[in-house]
């Protein structure tokens, strides 16, 4: 008898697509952050219901959207609306970049319509009113991480607080820029979004690899704040999602500079957790195709995968991590489970850390609450400025 499986307590777009509905969810949720009207989902999403996990068509359909946009921004632009032209760049970026998500293996379409989402983010930061948006480059001993500074909004002070963020797993630093950063600038605290090893731009463009070391990259965006004189470095705190939940805590343990972590979804063992993945490959819930690793890894079988990612592991490392830290978890997550929270959260050694758990009644029950972004985004940009 085939088993049947509890109805999840959130929004599925595509009932029987655990990773496509992610996605759509993860486009919705940004709405109130300047992301994509449902209209303009809603209409790639009916061209898609009949292929749902054609991920060819995945990107064909988004990619199509994603220009609908790009053409009303270029003529808002020439008709010298910038404001109506911003806003259309920025959600044209966040259908180009959700499009290029799925395409697998990363070919010479994935990567034009990559650099059409940077060329239409920097048009956005160009045309906008606020937030005020720096491209930058963060040095470090091998290249430079690409990122993007924004600036913090509702103060005098000739220095403020920073957060440094970093993408997790399959996201990359203009997506994290509709999720909540605002949240954050509008309180007094400026945000450097960067592309780490492994991420969005630092990968594609740059062949920026993952690796477990990421403190190279957290140091470095630190040492690249404290050349700014509109930065008060000693005020710097860390933000970073899904495995983020790795990322965050790794830094925060391996530079005393960062003052506050939010771990934006927990992580334990990534290692163990991929092992677990490949399988049950045909059954897990991955937010991404599953040879997503191999790309970020350079590798080209998941025996070696798993070799490159041995040293993803907390156990050892959390222990060292001093600074305040805020952990939240959906206890619906489907792609890590809540015993992973409680196992991170009990070996971090702050003496001043919160354990954050979304349920269903209250909304971001999902993987990093991709249901309920404004509700994790003001807890978390409330926390920071209690801590920064």
């Amino acid at each position: 008898m085939a088993e049947t499986r509890k109805a999840p307590n959130y929004f599925m777009y595509f009932p029987d697509n655990y990773r496509w509905s992610a996605e759509m969810m993860a486009i919705l949720s940004t709405a109130p952050y300047g992301g994509p009207e449902i209209a303009e989902v809603d209409r790639a999403g009916r061209k898609l219901r009949e292929h749902a996990g054609d991920d060819a068509v995945w990107f064909r359909v988004m990619r199509e959207e994603g220009d609908v946009l790009h053409r009303r921004a270029r003529d808002a632009e020439t008709k010298g609306h910038k404001l109506t032209a911003a806003s259309n760049y920025l959600r044209a970026c966040s259908l180009y970049q959700h499009a290029e998500h799925f395409r697998q293996p990363k070919d010479d379409a994935a990567v034009e319509v990559f650099t059409q989402s940077l060329d239409c983010f920097a048009r956005y930061a160009a045309l906008t009113d606020r937030p005020r948006i720096e491209l930058v480059d963060v040095p470090f001993d091998g290249g430079a991480f690409p990122a993007i500074f924004v600036h913090a909004e509702n103060t005098t002070a000739a220095r403020t607080p920073c957060v440094v963020r970093f993408p997790g797993f399959d996201t990359q630093k203009e997506l994290q820029f509709f999720r909540g950063v605002t949240d954050i600038t509008r309180r007094g605290i400026s945000v450097l979004i960067v592309d780490g090893p492994g991420s969005g731009e630092a990968l594609r463009l740059r062949n920026l690899l993952l690796r477990h070391d990421y403190e190279i990259a957290g140091s470095a965006a630190i040492d690249y704040l404290e050349t700014r004189n509109d930065v008060d470095s000693n005020r710097i705190g860390i933000v970073a999602l899904s495995l983020g939940g790795y990322f965050a805590p790794r830094c925060a343990a391996y530079d005393s500079r960062f003052k506050a972590c939010v771990v934006w979804g927990a992580l334990w063992d990534y290692h163990e957790t991929w092992r677990r993945r490949i399988e049950r490959l045909r059954t897990a819930s991955l937010s991404v195709p599953p040879h997503h690793l191999l790309w970020v890894t350079g590798t080209t079988n998941y025996d070696d995968a798993l070799k490159k990612i041995e040293g993803f592991r907390l156990d050892g490392v959390a222990q060292q991590v001093r600074c305040p830290v805020l952990l939240t978890h959906g206890t619906e997550d489907e792609q890590v489970p809540l015993a992973d929270a409680h196992r991170l959260f009990d070996a971090l050694g702050s003496k001043d850390k919160t354990l954050r758990i979304f349920d269903a009644e209250e909304g971001g029950a999902q993987h990093c609450q991709r249901d309920y972004l404004t509700r994790v985004g003001s807890v978390m940009a409330d926390w920071l400025v209690e801590k920064l």
